[in-house]
């Protein structure tokens, strides 16, 4: 062997240390928490200001070292490759094949050792010492570097198939996600958490439309109403938050707030009927429905608001969501503990039944031996056929006659108030009187 390829065994042997200090680096700062950064400021290391630099921008830090330790990986094993050919190829007269392949074998095993294993490993156990040594580094090569690493990104997003990762798929959200599996799969967390934090993160792709209570389902007010009849509609709905509009649904003017409405009536006696909802109603708050229900969170704890109004591309009235249609995204649908699970149809006495409101209008049909075709009415539920015979969202205690039946939507369950079941009672035929002789 010669010295010119002991000279590159040695020089892949650095390379190979280098990239174990690229990997550990790269591990650390990924890991390291900005709790752990800001304690670091207070406590007066010298390092930590850069440290929290990195912080701010990690996937322009992660991906330039992730570059480099690339290279330095990839041209430790070109150098061994070619001892391997010159040594035993030229030398001892191996196959081309044999020599690669040992060659290969030899830094695959090196790598995974080093680089694979060991160097994550204390990447992981001394992440914040780590992280703090090799901030200023990371700053200095991400300042000549980190153009060529985007480049390299974008490229790489331009020749793979689908979106792409603006800033690498490094450290990304799928590699958490993954990380969030893996825990729940050692028992270190239990499934309903690791469900909660997958929430968290649809969280950010999921829109204000999605969520929102449906126009359908809203219950409003109009704004020449006397405060008792919003009193009233606020006891039988069990809303305590209700929308007041003008001239139509799409002409939402404000929010009425059942305990102002209270509040107010309980001071001035004569302004229950004296007095109309406008007078006490409250501003409201419009979103767009391709609002992202994450940054809408945050907006809304902001600016300390409960209910938002949210609007379509043509500026009408889509729904409304509250605070907590948000966070069911993250916890599951919030019941309370008046919510049972009832069967579709139950049969009462007297001929009676009891429906589920969001039963098929078909199969009700069916069942109580009435002519109505969904099809031919425009809805698919019982609840959509009262609210058409209606005109209106149906409350608890509203009913129609149809043809020989009384339909009654009962009280409202759940957060929301929802219309859960429907009463279904047939009329007593009146009795006919003596024939004449």
């Amino acid at each position: 062997m010669s010295s010119s390829q002991v000279w590159a065994l040695a020089v892949g042997a650095l390379l190979i240390i280098l990239a174990a200090l690229l990997v550990a680096a790269e591990t650390a700062i990924g890991r390291v928490s900005r709790g752990a950064v800001e304690q670091m400021r207070r406590d007066g290391l010298s390092r930590a200001d850069s440290l929290a630099v990195v912080a701010e921008d990690r996937p322009r830090y992660l991906n330039v070292l992730l570059f480099l330790s690339t290279v330095a990986t990839v041209s430790a094993v070109a150098l061994v490759a070619d001892v391997s050919l010159t040594t035993l190829h030229g030398e001892l007269g191996w196959p081309v094949a044999g020599a690669l392949a040992l060659g290969i074998s030899v830094m695959v095993l090196i790598s995974y050792v080093v680089l694979g294993v060991a160097a994550r490993t204390l990447g992981v156990q001394h992440a914040n010492r780590i992280a703090l040594r090799a901030a200023r580094p990371a700053r200095l090569i991400a300042g000549a570097l980190s153009p060529l690493a985007n480049l390299l990104i974008l490229l790489g997003n331009a020749l793979t198939p689908g979106r792409g990762f603006r800033a690498g798929p490094f450290a990304s959200e799928a590699e958490l996600r993954e990380l969030v599996d893996l825990a729940q799969e050692n028992s270190l967390i239990e499934d309903d958490e690791r469900q909660m934090i997958h929430s968290v993160f649809e969280l950010g792709d999921t829109y204000a439309r999605e969520v929102m209570v449906p126009r359908t389902e809203v219950v409003f007010i109009e704004r020449d109403k006397t405060l008792r009849q919003a009193l009233s509609l606020g006891l039988r709905s069990g809303f305590s938050r209700i929308p007041v509009i003008g001239d139509s649904a799409d002409d939402v003017a404000g929010i009425v707030y059942l305990k102002d409405v209270v509040r107010r009536v309980f001071d001035h006696r004569e302004a229950e009927q004296g007095e109309r909802v406008e007078s006490i109603m409250r501003a409201p708050y419009f979103v767009p429905d391709s609002k992202q229900a994450d940054e809408l969170l945050r907006q809304m704890q902001a600016a300390r608001v409960h209910l938002a109004i949210v609007v379509d591309e043509y500026g009408g009235t889509a729904g409304l969501l509250t605070i907590e249609d948000i966070l069911e995204e993250i916890v599951g649908e919030i019941d309370d503990e008046y919510d049972t699970a009832a069967p579709e149809v139950a049969s009462l006495d007297d001929g009676r039944f009891r429906v589920s409101a969001r039963m098929n209008v078909d199969d009700f049909a069916d069942l109580i031996e009435l002519d109505i075709d969904g099809d031919e009415e425009g809805v698919d539920s019982v609840l959509g056929l009262m609210a058409k015979r209606l005109g209106r969202v149906p409350i608890p205690g509203a009913s129609i006659d149809i043809d020989g039946w009384i339909l009654m939507a009962e009280q409202g369950a759940g957060r929301r108030n929802r219309i859960g079941t429907v009463l279904a009672k047939q009329i007593a035929a009146a009795p006919e009187g003596p024939e004449d002789d």
